[in-house]
């Protein structure tokens, strides 16, 4: 063959193929299932842990839930008796207003609270370590330790808040004594402890919002309520959302606060859903009523996380 022959003699394109185009569809499937299968064994024993330790005893509730036992005899088989004695137990719908009452009132003023930190922290420039660690410190003390030191300063005669309500030449007040100030209380000396953790959360996403977008607005002379609105809330959106769904659902599941503080009074005021769990299992020794009204209380906060995702779905992909 000639030169010129040689020149426009078109290649096989098997003579130039890559050796990853030769390669068989077949083997790139084997290769697939043994990377799919080598994690599956990698997390397994994650899958177990979380297993037993997780959908384990949320099984054991479920079976508990229709049977009657003291956890020493053998059970007995009720069905839905447990259920059927729940819904005529006039307690349970003053614990559910009452827990109902303490959600409205933790979405009111626990919630907004972390994120007006977290905007006001945002804008601090040398004292913004300070901050941090001066919000974040409520977190880092023992529940029980910082709940005890609340109740010192809820107490009517030498609590620290009537202490100040002295020298201010007012009265004393029955925080945790009176029904109309107990869960306010409770409210307060909740958001005071479990803030810190969400205005970090909130200070992260505030540092992924651009830079650029408020020197544009400032350009455009947008007010600081203006960038407020258009420029950081719409980077919040998806952050908030989410929190938002974790208040509630920890908000319904509130134990420590009014069991220390209250243990449930005055008159029953500040009974909750767990805390009527409580005293079910370890004050009456009815486990298969308090599985029971666990049972309940997983279905309702399902459910309603399932609505709350839904509902609010577009809003946070947009």
């Amino acid at each position: 063959m000639t030169e010129v022959q040689q020149r426009y003699t078109p290649t096989r394109a098997a003579d130039t193929a890559t050796p990853s185009a030769d390669r068989p569809r077949p083997a790139r499937r084997r290769s697939r299932r043994r990377l799919g299968l080598g994690g599956l064994v990698t997390l397994l024993p994650l899958l177990l842990v979380f297993g037993y330790f997780g959908w384990w005893p949320i099984g054991q509730s479920v079976v508990l839930s229709v049977q009657q036992t003291n956890l020493v005899d053998p059970p007995a088989w009720v069905g839905v008796d447990n259920f059927r004695y729940l819904f005529t137990d006039p307690l349970l719908w003053t614990t559910l207003r009452n827990t109902a009452w303490f959600v409205v009132l933790a979405l009111l003023f626990g919630f907004p609270v972390p994120v007006v930190l977290a905007l006001f922290g945002s804008e601090l420039q040398r004292l913004g370590g300070v901050f941090r660690v001066l919000v974040y410190l409520p977190v880092l003390v023992p529940p029980v330790v910082a709940l005890l030191l609340w109740k010192w300063f809820y107490d009517p005669d030498f609590g620290l808040f009537n202490q100040v309500l002295g020298v201010a030449g007012l009265d004393p007040r029955p925080w945790l004594q009176s029904t109309a100030t107990a869960m306010p209380s409770l409210v307060l000396a909740t958001t005071w402890a479990h803030a810190g953790s969400t205005v970090l959360i909130y200070l992260a996403a505030l540092a992924g919002v651009p830079s650029e977008l408020y020197e544009a607005a400032e350009i455009d002379g947008a007010s600081i309520w203006r960038r407020l609105w258009h420029v950081t809330m719409p980077h919040l959106r998806g952050v908030l959302l989410i929190m938002l769904l974790l208040q509630i659902i920890g908000t319904f599941q509130i134990f420590t606060e009014p069991f220390i503080l209250t243990d449930g009074g005055p008159e029953d005021s500040t009974v909750t859903v767990l805390l009527l769990i409580y005293r079910y299992a370890f004050l009456n020794g009815d486990y298969g009523t308090a599985a029971a009204l666990s049972v309940l209380l997983a279905v309702v906060l399902a459910t309603l996380s399932a609505v709350y995702l839904r509902l609010t779905r577009k809003w946070s992909t947009t």
